[in-house]
């Protein structure tokens, strides 16, 4: 249990995966760190500088070898993490501790490492996302041609479906992932470019071969999985490209709080319910209640990461020409904060889609009370068949509606149907009203279009791993 006398945060100790808990955790970033030193002190020894190959071997076996107390007493004498763990590592490694970090500045590692963390956070996500997805996708499957009201401005509307409904929220999603996916694929490296990104540090090392530098970072690209490095940088990589992860974590939040709030409103009406267990308690004071709470939470979550996504532009607008560090200190909680947080709103969006309950009876309850009203032009293109005057059909349905919504003001069923049958100048009699009072005549091509949406996305889905993944770090 943790210390209860300190603050703890709620995304760790309530909400978050314990996968996204280990991958920004402080002993995966510096081991990642140590990964890139021990890279770069390979690459460095195959270009042939005074790096030897012992020595990279040593620094490969005590990878693990992190002596944490070390580091953070050494931190407090130089007031520098990086160069403290540089010094712990060189006790961990003695021979090869006056190689370690050679040619590169700080930045070499921090940002290199965020680099390959917010990659393996954002391929988590991808797979978070995608379970979602494929919940909704078996569930608009499942409710593609059930009838229900639609409204708009929250006021009853046409008919819709069940599935077309959570096909809406699909492909909300749907456009999440593409930009998951494009932000993912145009992730580059920083490699190791020097104090302000000139590479004059390596100038001096390789004695001025160019085409050595640009071969060393290639191979620390490679290493680490990425394609190419960053044409030009100062001392950081291009925060923008913070920018572009936190908007694409905010669009899944804002996605995820559509579709929660949709649930909500339903469930209110008693039409959808979100998972209740058999001893779960609604409220303390009220025993019946049944609250949307999982729905209100990645509301509430929702807002928070919509808001923290905010910080990365206003962190790289402020970027002076090739550094300032007034990034640091935002970049340690914004950023992980906002992997954090997009993990535990897609764990509940997997919950409540998992267990969305239909209540098949009230929302055929629902369509049949307003359903009088909707049919009336099908009931007018009838009486038009019979020989009718449609503009006097038409003033006919006018008053006899309004009529039966000032009778259902007063608490009464609705009584269009027999207010107009009643009318013989009408012409339809109550047996062929009846007829056309069923919804399914007036969902349009709902199912239909259901199924060709997630035929289109199947192919996505079937492929997909939406299992938990270990840290490939």
């Amino acid at each position: 249990m943790a210390d209860m006398e300190y603050y703890e945060s709620p995304l760790s100790s309530r909400y978050a995966s314990e996968f996204m808990l280990k991958l920004f955790s402080h002993k995966t970033r510096i081991r990642t760190w140590r990964k890139l030193w021990v890279e770069l002190a390979r690459a460095e020894c195959e270009l042939g500088l005074p790096v030897k190959p012992e020595q990279v071997e040593e620094l490969e076996k005590n990878l693990d070898n992190i002596d944490f107390d070390l580091a953070a007493r050494r931190e407090k004498e130089v007031r520098h993490d990086v160069m403290a763990h540089v010094y712990a590592y060189g006790q961990a490694a003695p021979s090869a501790a006056g190689i370690i970090h050679l040619g590169a500045t700080s930045c070499y590692v921090t940002d290199n490492a965020d680099l390959i963390l917010y990659r393996e956070g954002l391929r988590y996500i991808k797979g978070e996302l995608l379970a979602v997805m494929k919940n909704l996708s078996d569930f608009a499957r499942r409710y593609r041609d059930t009838p229900t009201l639609g409204y708009t401005h929250y006021q009853p509307a046409q008919f819709v479906t069940v599935g077309k409904r959570a096909a809406l929220w699909i492909q909300d999603f749907l456009s999440d992932l593409e930009e998951l996916d494009f932000v993912i694929n145009h992730l580059k490296f920083l490699g190791c470019r020097g104090t302000t990104g000139t590479e004059a540090s390596f100038m001096n090392l390789f004695d001025g071969d160019g085409a050595k530098i640009d071969e060393m970072n290639r191979r620390l690209a490679a290493a680490f999985d990425f394609e190419i490095c960053y044409p030009v940088s100062g001392q950081t990589y291009p925060r923008k490209t913070d920018s572009r992860i936190l908007n694409s974590l905010s669009a899944i939040a804002q996605s995820a709080y559509r579709m929660a709030g949709d649930i909500r409103l339903l469930q209110h009406d008693r039409q959808l319910e979100e998972p209740f267990e058999k001893n779960q308690i609604g409220s303390s004071a009220m025993a019946y209640k049944r609250n949307p709470m999982r729905c209100e939470r990645i509301c509430s979550l929702s807002r928070y990461l919509i808001a923290d996504a905010l910080n990365a532009p206003l962190t790289a607008s402020v970027q002076w020409l090739e550094r300032t560090l007034d990034d640091s200190a935002n970049r340690r909680i914004s950023m992980p904060e906002g992997f954090l947080c997009a993990d535990a709103i897609l764990r509940l969006c997997r919950n409540v889609t998992d267990g969305l309950q239909v209540n098949r009876v009230v929302i055929d309850k629902t369509c049949r009370e307003y359903l009088p009203f909707i049919a009336t032009e099908n009931l007018m293109m009838e009486g038009v068949k019979k020989g009718g005057d449609r503009q006097k059909l038409h003033e006919m349905i006018r008053a006899c509606s309004m009529e039966a919504v000032s009778a259902m003001k007063q608490g009464k069923p609705c009584d269009l149907p027999e207010r107009l049958a009643a009318r013989p100048e009408f012409g339809v009699t109550r047996e062929e009203i009846n007829d056309l009072l069923n919804p399914a005549l007036y969902t349009g091509r709902c199912a239909e279009q259901v199924d060709a949406f997630l035929d289109a996305i199947r192919p996505l889905l079937d492929g997909a791993n939406t299992e938990e993944v270990n840290i490939n770090l």
